[in-house]
């Protein structure tokens, strides 16, 4: 009996053999990533996945869009310019609510790494988030959870979001730009835009997720930041391809992990630097700690974004949400076991 059974189990395996070794290769090469505002930190592990070449190593040809922010890099996805976006895990939330099933496979982040900036003029009065009432505040684009941080500060003082004015700003040097022509009252972004206008005396923060301490001050618990997601329907259609992306970006975030902030440094783009190398190489340092180390998603942290936008986005607060089905972790664990 155990001869025939082993016997049996080594025809399956010679049957299936093929069909596994076929299994690495992807579905399609071409891939269609966007993103929003891509020369911010809150990207860097893809962009240091793209330029060491992992993409590429992988068996892929990432074709990279960026976009205003992630509101705009959304709307590509189901628009159909894009096939799978880095962006906001708040996405998968706010796109099951409205019935498109978007799911998150690997998290890049482990915390926002916003930060809430006041002009100094503003700050000197500031006491709390409602002050915040009728401030004109750049967000990286209306509808990017730079906008929700604010919205949900706002909320839990009974503000409500028309409260105050929302305008885009984008990344880069377009939110420095904003601030220093007095077109905002206040800022939402992330680095190394935040930290260059601090260290210019321009801003005062005034609420920071750039630490997890900062991170629980403002959203009561742990908050997942960006993630790579795209449609399931993709998923279905493209296992292999979604597999070689996460091993890419995982590959990616353990190679942060290892190296320190002017290593990196030397891999960004020059022009992501704002034109100051040594400040560029200090806002890394500071978000360091953000970068998930290994694509994980953080336990119960789904839990505290849905919590999140039901204080403030009457579509999550009436649909019926299963947060199973925002996220998967087979990709990134068979990424971290080789299987």
């Amino acid at each position: 009996m155990r001869k025939c059974l082993a016997a049996a189990a080594v025809a399956v395996a010679l049957v299936f053999a093929p069909s596994l070794a076929q299994a690495q290769k992807p579905e399609t090469t071409k891939v269609r990533l966007a993103v929003g505002g891509k020369s911010s930190l809150y990207y860097l592990p893809l962009t240091v996945t793209e330029r060491l070449g992992y993409f590429k190593e992988a068996g892929l040809d990432v074709e990279i869009s960026d976009f205003a922010g992630g509101a705009k890099s959304l709307q590509a996805l189901i628009g159909g310019s894009a096939d799978v976006v880095t962006g906001s895990f708040d996405h998968t939330i706010q796109m099951q609510a409205k019935n498109q099933p978007i799911v998150a496979v690997v998290q890049l982040g482990r915390f926002p790494g916003f930060g809430l900036a006041l002009r100094k003029e503003k700050a000197a009065n500031y006491k709390g988030p409602a002050d915040l009432k009728g401030m004109k505040i750049g967000v990286t684009a209306p509808g990017s959870s730079t906008h929700f941080m604010v919205l949900y500060m706002m909320n839990q003082v009974g503000l409500k979001p028309e409260d105050a004015s929302f305008i885009g700003t984008g990344s880069g040097g377009t939110v420095v730009a904003a601030v220093q022509h007095g077109e905002v009252d206040a800022v939402s972004n992330a680095d190394p835009m935040i930290t260059k206008l601090d260290r210019e005396g321009a801003v005062k923060i005034v609420a920071d997720t750039r630490t997890m301490e900062g991170t629980m001050k403002v959203y009561g618990g742990p908050y997942p930041a960006g993630v790579l997601y795209t449609q399931a329907s993709f998923i279905e259609k493209n296992p292999n391809t979604v597999q070689a992306l996460v091993n890419a970006l995982v590959r990616g975030l353990k190679w942060v992990q290892s190296h320190n902030a002017e290593e990196i440094a030397k891999v960004m783009p020059e022009e992501y630097a704002l034109g100051d190398k040594a400040l560029f190489i200090e806002s890394i340092k500071a978000n360091h700690d953000a970068y998930s180390p290994d694509g994980r998603f953080l336990k119960d942290a789904p839990e505290t974004a849905y919590k999140v936008l039901k204080a403030f986005d009457p579509n999550v607060q009436n649909a019926k949400i299963d947060l199973a089905k925002t996220y998967t972790e087979k990709f990134v664990n068979a990424a971290n076991t080789g299987h």
